[in-house]
């Protein structure tokens, strides 16, 4: 076989319905691979902080109430795993670097870690860690660490919108100032 007959095999193969076809499978079920992962890692990560909050309750909250989220009898469904990425609710102590939150959302108290990196607003004004309050209004967005923590990415303080007179009561959508 020479070179040349060796080529327009080559390109007969390459030019075939079945290879297309093959090819084509093939990158759906790389595409589809890829998908199924993403999956995998966010569900391991919601799992995993859901598991390291309960493992850490006691050393971040004191001793212990069976509840919600305590492993047992209601602890059967992952609908009951807190959020890992964030609070939005009230401070409710204040031993810096770390703020509780009482989540309002999910109805469990979250540790919020502060560092350096931490990007802390009151609305759109920078503000610094030492101005929070308790009963400060505020969204986290972080990312959880093993000790069951919330390592804050961003803080924002807001008005509480219980009692905010423009916005209905228990509605957590932020009045646009006309």
């Amino acid at each position: 076989m020479n070179i040349q007959t060796i080529k327009s095999e080559v390109k007969k193969v390459l030019g075939s319905k079945i290879f297309k076809g093959v090819i084509y499978l093939l990158g759906i079920f790389i595409v589809a691979s890829f998908i199924f992962e993403a999956g995998v890692f966010v569900g391991f990560n919601k799992a995993s902080f859901g598991r390291d909050w309960n493992d850490k309750y006691t050393e971040n909250f004191g001793p212990a109430q069976r509840g919600k989220f305590m492993m047992g009898d209601n602890f059967d469904n992952s609908r009951d795993l807190p959020n890992a990425h964030g609070a939005i609710g009230k401070i409710i102590k204040i031993e810096l670097p770390t703020i509780i939150v009482m989540d309002d959302k999910d109805q469990v108290e979250k540790v919020i870690l502060i560092n350096d990196k931490t990007d802390i607003r009151e609305m759109r004004e920078k503000i610094n860690k030492e101005d929070f309050k308790v009963d400060d209004f505020i969204v986290v967005i972080g990312s959880p660490n093993q000790q069951g923590q919330i390592e804050a990415k961003l803080i924002r303080v807001l008005p509480d919108p219980m009692f905010d007179n423009n916005l209905p009561v228990n509605t957590n959508v932020i009045p646009v100032k006309k």
